[in-house]
């Protein structure tokens, strides 16, 4: 695919008329080889030579979750004999999605994450120390793999968990930026703490920090955050992606939003009536890519809820920025007339320093409305159990269940399923 070199620190306007270009393109290329797209035209009645704008792609029905996992192969667009890597979501959120990509897909991979490393203050002098897999169909392990060759900087490939093993290699190789999930990172602490091990004398200065939010919806560091900054000094980068979309919003050293790439992908904020919200306002992110080639999306909802800022950064980007995912449609829960979702309620355990790990459950009572119920492994449960009541009393007006539960047990719901990722919610309700 073409590039606008610069693209992020042009004008809205440019921007705006570089992306309609490449929408036109994108258009064209479905009604000729996407059996699903193809369909939903004709069906709708749409005519795609008359979608110019960005401001037309309303008339377009979105795409859900629902579809690509109920017609995943009418979603290709080349010949499988040039597919050159097959890849599959984490079935967090259902049954698991394949997604094709050709070479040319697996170079626009690269691409993207060359530039996100980039915004977040990579260079070729960094070494990066991956803590995530590789395999399992993981698109995010091959895309930074791929992403840091194409940055030029080095890298050590450990894997997830072993916090012995992270040490060794950090202690060994000098590391300047770990590729980590969050919670991974306070084990990471922990595991110093308990060892000897000054963190804030290694070499490592920045953390790209994957699959949790380190901020709340006004963009403050969230409890998770301030817990890793209290114990280690390093530079926090959040990050948001899908493999459904094969982008990444990174932020910048300024940390206030994940950066669009514009010359990759679209974005769209919608509300329940599949309407536009305005900046600041939560909405779920929907997303147009632009350059793929296998597996092209177009007004693809990805069920996660977030808002966006539009005004300029002061790195000197132009772009939208979006800011933490708030929750996940499907995973509203309606609590004794209080509407929540997961991360409000992670928000509220991390602050709670004697509970080590958790698990949050939702499920249905025998009136069939939601319950939320904690799995917790805590120092101290008598203490622990009355401040967590305490908090969600005051935060939330409700209770939760509590369950206090062992290392083995928590593990066991952690990695139940087929998920490659590990679960903080369970969603069990009928």
């Amino acid at each position: 695919m073409s590039f606008l070199p610069g693209i992020e620190q042009k004008a809205a306007a440019e921007i705006k008329r570089f992306q309609e270009n490449k929408l036109e393109e994108l258009l064209q290329y479905l009604q000729r080889q996407s059996p699903f797209y193809q369909k939903l035209f004709l069906k709708n009645g749409i005519h795609v030579n008359t979608i110019r704008y960005l401001e037309d792609l309303h008339r377009i029905p979105p795409t859900t979750k629902d579809d690509i996992q109920h017609f995943n192969w009418e979603f290709l667009c080349v010949d499988k004999r040039t597919i050159a890597e097959y890849t599959a979501t984490s079935g967090t959120m259902g049954k698991p999605v394949t997604i094709a990509l050709t070479e040319n897909d697996l170079q626009r991979l690269a691409y993207n994450e060359c530039i996100s490393f980039a915004c977040a203050g990579g260079s070729s002098g960094d070494l990066y120390q991956l803590m995530l897999t590789l395999d399992r169909q993981f698109m995010a392990g091959i895309a930074y793999y791929e992403g840091i060759r194409k940055l030029g900087a080095s890298m050590v490939r450990v894997g997830p968990g072993l916090p012995a093993m992270q040490w060794e290699t950090i202690e060994r190789l000098k590391p300047t930026t770990i590729v980590a999930v969050p919670s991974f990172i306070v084990k990471l602490i922990e595991y110093a703490q308990q060892n000897n091990i000054d963190v804030n004398k290694s070499s490592v200065k920045k953390a790209i920090c994957i699959g949790e939010s380190l901020r709340n919806a006004d963009l403050r560091p969230n409890a998770l955050a301030a817990k890793i900054k209290r114990a280690w000094d390093i530079h926090l980068f959040s990050t948001y992606a899908s493999t459904e979309m094969q982008t990444a919003f990174t932020e910048c050293s300024f940390g206030t939003g994940g950066h669009l790439h514009p010359e990759l992908i679209i974005v769209e904020l919608l509300n329940e009536r599949n309407e536009s919200v305005k900046a600041g306002e939560p909405g779920e992110i929907t997303i147009t890519t632009l350059g793929v080639e296998a597996m092209p999306l177009l007004r693809y909802k990805t069920g996660d809820i977030a808002a966006y800022d539009d005004q300029p950064c002061s790195c000197g980007r132009t772009t939208l920025r979006l800011g933490p995912v708030q929750g996940r449609q499907q995973h509203m829960i309606k609590l004794k007339g209080t509407t929540l979702y997961p991360p409000g309620v992670f928000e509220i355990i991390n602050q709670i320093k004697d509970i080590k790990d958790y698990v949050v459950e939702a499920f249905s009572n025998e009136l069939g409305t939601d319950e939320l119920r904690l799995h917790l492994l805590a120092d101290n449960p008598s203490v622990t159990e009355a401040r967590v009541l305490a908090l969600f009393q005051s935060s939330l007006r409700v209770l939760p269940v509590i369950r206090f539960a062992t290392q083995q047990d928590i593990e066991q719901l952690q990695l139940s399923g087929q998920s490659r990722k590990i679960k903080k919610f369970l969603d069990n309700r009928t």
